[in-house]
């Protein structure tokens, strides 16, 4: 079997025979089948899924080449991109003044992260009553995702993931060999008996975004927290992993499911929404083993983050004019968020976007909403790829709207939407 996976014989995703199946096929002992599966399991080649059987595992995602990846959408007609979920440039510090004041010749050859650094991220997380005892930096949020997850979880392992969810998410889990078990989530997070629920029957990981919940704008607040730290008290086994990328620019204050008595967890922040897009670079806080797994394995692959990203990272969170960005950043992204949900409602159309940078729209078709807007000017998200069991919507990116194009955006969905109601004759 495992040389019929190699060979592209049997495909991802292919359902193979139950343990009785092929056990009465070669006239064997079921046992004899069971202990060749386990070992399948164990390589990572084959998932057990409950009711949908074993199934050969996904493989490692495969980079798309540059020849075959669309252009720019802001070159395309002029249409204005409210699809890729981007800070507005307009509202990050400038980087040049950041990177000339760095001797990046006294960054060379360290193997440790830059000290002021970690200061900066243990007095952020303590300053949110997380402890900071134990910090790491990685290359960016999804380097983290994916090194804690890695610090504990095995192929064929569950993981819960919200519904809807970030779309890489799901790629991610795909690519190391995890069962995605999805748990809806409305304007607060995590609903509790759905989660309650899916607990009960068994997952070894819990993924969330805490705030800035992609696409839905969820964010948790304290009673929502509460309730589902209540809920896991009863479980203390699954690895709990927060990805706070938003972190000071979400428009919603921080909460967690992060208790003193939780044993292995991880909260994750990244600069990219916060400073710029393109420093790819995030701090994480966790339980000792989880940090020091990630910080081991880190030493035997890339061994550091660039210590001139740190200092730059370091410089831009020290600069005079931050905080006055950060709280501006957050008001200006916050206002857009209502004006779009205002326009909406006047429509009498419902949508989501409690925190962070996207509004999330509920249609009862996407391809016909998101054609209209293309052909008025402008480029939303589909969403079927964050979808799991939620019902159809678009997601907009409200970073960069400008002044009116709100009541223009919602007009265009409306009329989409009345005619959709229409009965036909």
């Amino acid at each position: 079997m495992e040389a019929s996976i190699r060979e592209n014989l049997l495909q991802t995703g292919d359902r193979i025979p139950t343990v009785r199946e092929l056990a009465s096929r070669l006239g064997t002992s079921p046992a004899t089948v069971n202990a060749a599966y386990r070992i399948l399991r164990q390589r990572g080649l084959v998932i057990a899924n409950g009711r949908r059987g074993t199934r050969v595992a996904p493989r490692p995602a495969l980079w798309v080449p540059t020849a075959t990846r669309p252009a720019p959408r802001d070159a395309d007609g002029g249409r204005r991109d409210l699809a890729v979920g981007l800070p507005d440039p307009a509202l990050l510090l400038p980087v040049g003044p950041a990177l000339a004041r760095i001797d990046a010749e006294r960054k060379l050859g360290l193997d440790t992260p830059d000290p002021e650094l970690l200061e900066l991220a243990r007095a952020a997380f303590a300053a949110d009553g997380l402890p900071g005892d134990a910090v790491a930096v990685t290359s960016g949020a999804f380097d983290a995702i994916e090194r804690v997850l890695q610090a504990h979880v095995r192929p064929g392992d569950r993981v819960i993931v919200e519904d809807p969810t970030y779309p890489p998410i799901r790629d991610l889990l795909r690519a190391l060999g995890l069962v995605e078990v999805p748990v809806p989530v409305d304007e607060h997070g995590f609903q509790p008996e759905p989660f309650a629920a899916t607990l009960a029957r068994g997952v070894e990981a819990i993924t969330l975004v805490p705030r800035a919940q992609n696409p839905l704008g969820a964010a948790l607040d304290p009673d929502r927290a509460r309730t589902l730290q209540e809920i896991l008290q009863a479980h203390p086994g699954p690895l709990l992993v927060e990805d706070d990328h938003a972190s000071r620019v979400a428009g919603a204050p921080f909460a967690t499911l992060v208790t003193p008595d939780r044993p292995r967890w991880a909260v994750i922040r990244s600069t990219s929404k916060v400073l710029h897009p393109d420093l790819r670079l995030a701090v994480l806080t966790g339980d000792v083993t989880t940090v020091s797994r990630v910080e081991g394995r880190q030493a035997v692959g890339p061994r550091w983050v660039s210590h001139v990203l740190q200092a730059l990272v370091v410089e831009l969170l020290r600069d005079p004019g931050f905080e006055a960005s950060v709280a501006r950043a957050e008001e200006v992204y916050a206002s857009r968020r209502a004006d779009l949900m205002s326009a909406l409602a006047e429509q009498g159309i419902e949508a989501h976007g409690r925190s962070g940078l996207n509004v999330w729209v509920p249609v009862r078709e996407e391809a016909p909403v998101a054609r209209a807007l293309y052909e008025a000017g402008w480029i939303v998200m589909s969403g079927e790829r964050f979808r799991i069991a939620t019902p159809p919507g678009v997601r907009i990116t409200v970073a960069t709207l400008r002044e009116g194009e709100a009541s223009e955006i919602a007009r265009v969905i409306a009329e989409v939407e009345q005619t959709a109601r229409r009965p036909a004759y």
